[in-house]
């Protein structure tokens, strides 16, 4: 597209689907020439690139002996105000709906007072519809916040249909898949790494996550267990979250504690991943499973819950396997046979990032560019 844009972006600044996607499109959109205005508490986990063309605005609270908590949301309508108004922006993209939808509503009737009209596009990601969105205390603001969006996304098929069947949404939801940036997730020639954490040939096997319940990482571990009694192996887990003090009890009463890594938050992800044998995603609820992606981008097939987004990515018995949540056995059986079967792995590799490769990031990103013309176009009246 010729006509470029000033988009404001307003994310969680966390490790989480949303904060990564928001991150990463933006990322690639400014690489395309569009001024991208992150607005957020504080940096986004992947925005560790300088560019001309990315510009960060901090939003800070202020601590008032009135306030039992710090009123966040209008700090952030206040600094999304003025941000539209200094930087001239021609849309405003929220990832998350929880609190970004309601507040980007609000300062868009803020802006509409002074003279300026701004489209507003909300995206939704998975945890702001299937879990926080459906509580009661939040349920009315979210699918008001929709209805009221200009543009409204979603990240799988899976998550457009649950918030129709959640909410009484008047808006069309536009899917537009999460994408794999093959820059950064790719397999590379990584041996003298593996060697160092496996240095007697051992299979390596990875799981990502922030470490919630919904991830059922103890799932994880017992699955892991079992493939560890017939193959010899490791197990990388990647993040930090709530479940991992538990976690680290469960892995020190399993037969393979010795085999297994606690590693924290990474930002580089994807150099783990390029030495990984098998990645599992056992979770609970998965609105696309953007973590998986990553892993078959990188030529690690995947054992998986069939649930939510994720058979709208893994083909079960082609590139992974998908299995109902909780059931370790089959999950870990699956394990076994990739894990022993060199043929039958080459085979799953090739598979994965042959799948992978239809969520490409060259893909994705004219799709949002269109969507976002569309929107901006309408918004002055001019229908396209």
């Amino acid at each position: 597209m010729d006509k470029k844009l000033k988009i404001g972006v307003v994310c969680y600044p966390t490790y989480g689907g949303s904060g990564v996607v928001a991150t990463e499109l933006g990322i690639a959109l400014a690489r395309k020439g569009h001024h991208i205005h992150f607005i957020s508490y504080k940096r986004p986990a992947r925005l560790n690139i300088f560019s001309e063309n990315i510009y960060l605005h901090e939003v800070t609270t202020a601590n008032y002996p009135l306030f039992e908590y710090l009123p966040y949301e209008t700090s952030l309508a206040s600094k999304m105000v003025e941000v539209v108004e200094r930087e001239k922006l021609d849309i405003l993209h929220v990832h998350y709906a929880i609190p970004h939808a309601a507040v980007a509503y609000m300062a868009k009737q803020i802006l509409q007072t002074r003279g300026k009209s701004i489209p507003v596009i909300t995206t939704l990601h998975g945890t702001d519809i299937t879990l926080v969105g459906k509580n009661p205390a939040f349920a009315p603001v979210v699918e008001f916040s929709i209805n009221q969006s200009d543009g409204v996304t979603a990240v799988s098929n899976h998550l457009k249909q649950e918030t129709i069947d959640r909410f009484n949404i008047s808006k069309d939801i536009k899917v537009i898949y999460n994408f794999i940036d093959f820059n950064r997730f790719r397999r590379v020639d990584k041996d003298h790494f593996k060697q160092a954490i496996a240095p007697n040939g051992e299979k390596i096997v990875a799981h990502t996550s922030n470490f919630r319940k919904v991830k059922r990482v103890d799932d994880v571990l017992r699955i892991f267990d079992e493939i560890h009694k017939t193959v010899p192996s490791r197990l990388l887990l990647i993040g930090d979250g709530p479940e991992r003090s538990g976690l680290e009890t469960l892995c020190r009463d399993l037969e393979c504690r010795d085999s297994v890594r606690f590693l924290g938050k990474q930002d580089a992800v994807e150099e783990l991943l390029a030495i990984s044998d098998l990645f599992l995603i056992p979770s609970q609820n998965e609105s696309f499973g953007l973590a998986a992606l990553e892993a078959m981008a990188c030529e690690v097939p995947v054992i998986s819950s069939n649930i939510g987004g994720l058979p709208e990515v893994i083909q079960h018995g082609v590139n992974g396997f998908l299995e109902d949540v909780g059931d370790v056995k089959a999950m870990a059986a699956h394990g076994v046979r990739l894990l022993t079967n060199e043929k039958m792995h080459e085979q799953f590799r090739a598979a994965s990032i042959a799948r992978a490769k239809d969520f490409h990031i060259d893909s994705i990103v004219p799709v949002y560019e269109d969507y976002f013309c569309n929107l901006i176009q309408c918004d002055a009246g001019v229908h396209v």
